[in-house]
Order: C-alpha cells, then sequence, then structure tokens
C-alpha cells in the first residue's frame, strides 16, 4: 500500500483539508508549488487537490515544479488526469518563463545533511538565486502572494540568553564554512522577500519551519529523525550518531502544513512565522528511544562518516516560540509521540 493510499495519512489530509481557514481566497485561483516532491510541499498539494474534490470544490490549479518529472509523476500520478493539477518541469535557479500564478510557495531547496555537504553551491544558490527568480516571477506576474518557506536554522546557534526562539532572535552562524549555506541562504532569501515587499510592492510572508517529518518525507532524506524513522519502519535499531544531547522543536508534517496555511491565508505581509508546539521539543536521544520502543529495537551509536558529519547542524538547542502563530489560531494536532508512532504505522504498512 502506497502511503497516500492509507487511511491514516487521508485522515491527515481530511483533517487539514477541513480546518476553519478563509479558503475561499483560493477559489478559482493558480498555484505554483516549488520543491513540489518535497515533504510539506507534497502535503500541501494533496490537502488542495482534497478541496478540489470536495463537493463544493475550489478549482484551485495547482503546478507542481520540479526538476525532475519522474519523480513528480511517481509522487502525484493520481492527479494527473485532473484539469486542476499540472506538472511543470524547471530549476529555479534559470527564470521562470510559465503561466501565471496567483500564489507562490516557494519550497525548492536542499533540505538535508548528505545534500549539504555535497552540493553546497546548490544548496546556496537555490535559496537565493533561485529566490530571487521566484520573486521576480511573482512581482511580474502579479501574485497575490508569496510564501517563502524557511527554517529554524536562521536562528544558528543558541547564545544562552533565551529559552525560546522568537521571531526577532538571532542567535550565532559561523558564516566562514561549508555548512553555512543553508542557514545563510535561507537567512538572504528573507532578505529578498523583504527588499520586494519594499521596493516591488509583493505581497510576501515567511514561514520558519522546524525540523519537520512524516510519511510524505522523500527516501532520500538524511536528517537524524528521517533516518531514525526509516530504521523503526524496517525494524532494525535505530543508530544514534552522537550524544545525543542536542533539543530541538520538531513538527509532524499535518501541523507543519496547517501552519503554512495559517500563514498563507491570514498572515500578516512582510512577517515571519515560527511553526512549533512545545509538545513536540525533544533531546535527539530521547526522540531515538521513543522510535526504538516503537519499533521494539534497541538504540546503538556510532560514528558519522566524514561527509555526514560536514553536512550536520552544530546547533546544540534550538527551541522555537509558536505563540505568534497560534494567534493566527494555528493548533498542532499532534505531539512528538503521537505524529511519530503515527507516522512509523503509516510507512511500516507500505512495506508490508
Amino acid at each position: 500500500m502506497h502511503f497516500m493510499e492509507n487511511p491514516k495519512y487521508q485522515d491527515d489530509v481530511r483533517y487539514v483539508s477541513k480546518l476553519d481557514l478563509p479558503w475561499e481566497k483560493l477559489r478559482g485561483t493558480t498555484f505554483l508549488v516549488t520543491g513540489a516532491a518535497g515533504m510539506i510541499a507534497s502535503f500541501l498539494i494533496d490537502v488542495l487537490m482534497e478541496k478540489n474534490a470536495a463537493p463544493d470544490p475550489l478549482h484551485c490549479r495547482i503546478l507542481a515544479m520540479g526538476r525532475t518529472p519522474e519523480r513528480l509523476r511517481a509522487r502525484f500520478g493520481a492527479y494527473e488526469n485532473s484539469p486542476d493539477f499540472e506538472i511543470v518541469q524547471g530549476d529555479v535557479n534559470r527564470p521562470l518563463d510559465i503561466e501565471r500564478a496567483d500564489y507562490v510557495f516557494h519550497a525548492a531547496s536542499n533540505t538535508h545533511p548528505v545534500a549539504y555537504a555535497t552540493d553546497p553551491i546548490g544548496t546556496i544558490t537555490t535559496n537565493i538565486i533561485g529566490t530571487k527568480n521566484l520573486l521576480d516571477y511573482a512581482a511580474s506576474s502579479g501574485a497575490r502572494r508569496f510564501v517563502f518557506a524557511s527554517s529554524n536554522e536562521i536562528y544558528g546557534e543558541n547564545r544562552g540568553d533565551t529559552e525560546l526562539f522568537d521571531e526577532s532572535y538571532c542567535g550565532y552562524i559561523d558564516c566562514n564554512t561549508m555548512r553555512a549555506g543553508y542557514p545563510e541562504g535561507k537567512r538572504c532569501g528573507e532578505a529578498l522577500c523583504q527588499a520586494y515587499i519594499h521596493q516591488k510592492g509583493l505581497d510576501a510572508v515567511i514561514a520558519r519551519f522546524t525540523r519537520s517529518y512524516g510519511p510524505s518525507v522523500k527516501p532520500d532524506d538524511t536528517k537524524a529523525i528521517s533516518q531514525f524513522i526509516r530504521k523503526g519502519v524496517l525494524g532494525e535499531d535505530i543508530v544514534l550518531k552522537s550524544a545525543g544531547t542536542q533539543l530541538y522543536s520538531y513538527t509532524y508534517v499535518a501541523d507543519a502544513a496547517a501552519g503554512l496555511l495559517a500563514i498563507l491565508l491570514l498572515g500578516k505581509t512582510g512577517e515571519a512565522y515560527n511553526i512549533a508546539d512545545e509538545k513536540s521539543d525533544i533531546t535527539l536521544k530521547d526522540l531515538a528511544q521513543i522510535i526504538a520502543f516503537h519499533a521494539g529495537r534497541e538504540v546503538v551509536f556510532e560514528l558519522p562518516d566524514a561527509v555526514e558529519s560536514a553536512g550536520y547542524s552544530r546547533a546544540t538547542k534550538a527551541l522555537l516560540n509558536g505563540s505568534k502563530l497560534k494567534a493566527l489560531g494555528w493548533q498542532p494536532r499532534y505531539d512528538i509521540y503521537s505524529g511519530i508512532t503515527r507516522t512509523i504505522d503509516i510507512l511500516r504498512e507500505q512495506v508490508m
């Protein structure tokens, strides 16, 4: 069973599609999603297509953009015959020559350690050159709103002066490293959004995602939580490649997409919003133990190889304050335990 056919996954999609949001803003519009095969972007597309299939359909046209059409067809084959859906092959690092879109969600980016280490140029250029190209496209086509997918990584290392990162916090990042390309690229992408708001009059908002997880994760994702989940699904021991004392915020994909939609439909122009909840703050070691327990296995320790180590975040504590987004009405459905067990249960049925 493909995870998209799983009743639990379908329930997540329906849940988000029925949230009390001003969906009418999307009726009859065109929505461009870059990085469409990614975990959160693909879930968002599933939600929008669910709204298109409702008794009172939105008829929101989806342009799912990515560099590899085969991957997009494999992920979205169920929608290929729909007039509300189109696969768009393209690279955001080149100027866009596609039909006008009313809404743009820019989620194209390297998002995991091995990608940072093996493609550091692509990591930073997609978040700077790619973002500029998308902003030019949105401004020239008169888009109603641009949403930039940013990251908890823009906060850098906690300087010891706060417990939770709110949207105004600026931690420490050593910019003179290869690994800095991702957080610095996201910081520059946010600054570009502000420049286009003030110089071009573009309506843009920023979604700062935590370390997200869920059944729509891409198979090649090398983030620690993704590797832990993969091992748990296969019934293998969970491999921890550090002492596991890092303390981070996490978000289940359905809650991340719900937060994204709240920012898109309710957020204030120019504002950044953390998508985070304290019930999903956990150390890496405790996270590994939850997954090992659910899989009936053990946590084992192993040294990372050079490529993995080069791509790892050096942040030891990164907890986000989600109160600004909650003030818009967003509330997560899952805590870390229920989200992790749900993810493993859905993916386990896929490999059985």
